[in-house]
């Protein structure tokens, strides 16, 4: 194999590795947290225009910033066109490794209206939770990434837990029965094709 053929290779390999990336960010497989800040144009009338700075969970910049500028467009008037991006940052969580409750408060568009929404998950960060819920969304509700807007993400106390199905997880003695159990042998030379009596599986 000449060294030519070997740079094809991994020009090949790189472009099925990018092709992966680009498909899950399209699908949103995984979504991070941005914080972007932008304002109006400086003009003769506001020459220092005023910041507005938003959390925005996306799976990429691009998509930050778009829905950054469809949120500004909607609470403050303020246009792509007459405004600027100064900075975008994405937000580590200094705790990743343990697990938490968020409380989520969204609002999405369905078939007949738009609607509020508070959700709960069980998560290790606020991306994960975010993700959930916008797959929770899909399966229930048949709603879209652009038709899910998350208003306010935040840490629930186990006291302050109020979904059921998130209550039954935080219990201090929590148990996951096995009642069937199978015996399988150590080794396949241990393995008995047949047997005097069958085998009990419920404990």
């Amino acid at each position: 194999m000449d060294a030519s053929h070997f740079e094809w290779m991994l020009d090949l390999a790189s472009l099925g590795w990018m092709r992966r990336e680009k498909i899950q960010q399209r699908h949103g497989q995984t979504l991070h947290e941005y914080q972007v800040i932008g304002r109006r144009l400086p003009s003769e009338q506001e020459p220092t225009p005023k910041l507005f700075r938003m959390r925005i969970f996306a799976p990429n910049e691009i998509v930050a910033k778009s829905r950054y500028w469809y949120f500004l467009s909607k609470l403050h008037k303020a246009k792509r066109a007459n405004g600027e991006i100064v900075s975008v940052n994405e937000i580590f969580e200094s705790d990743a490794l343990k697990v938490k409750n968020f409380g989520i408060w969204l609002r999405y568009d369905s078939r007949s209206g738009t609607h509020n929404m508070y959700k709960e998950y069980r998560e290790t960060t606020r991306s994960a939770a975010v993700e959930a819920c916008y797959q929770d969304m899909a399966a229930r509700h048949r709603a879209r990434f652009s038709s899910v807007q998350i208003i306010r993400v935040a840490t629930v106390k186990a006291s302050d837990v109020r979904r059921p199905y998130i209550q039954q997880l935080i219990q201090p003695n929590l148990k996951f029965p096995l009642p069937h159990r199978v015996q399988r042998p150590a080794t396949k030379a241990a393995r008995s094709l047949i047997i005097a009596q069958r085998p009990s599986t419920f404990y």
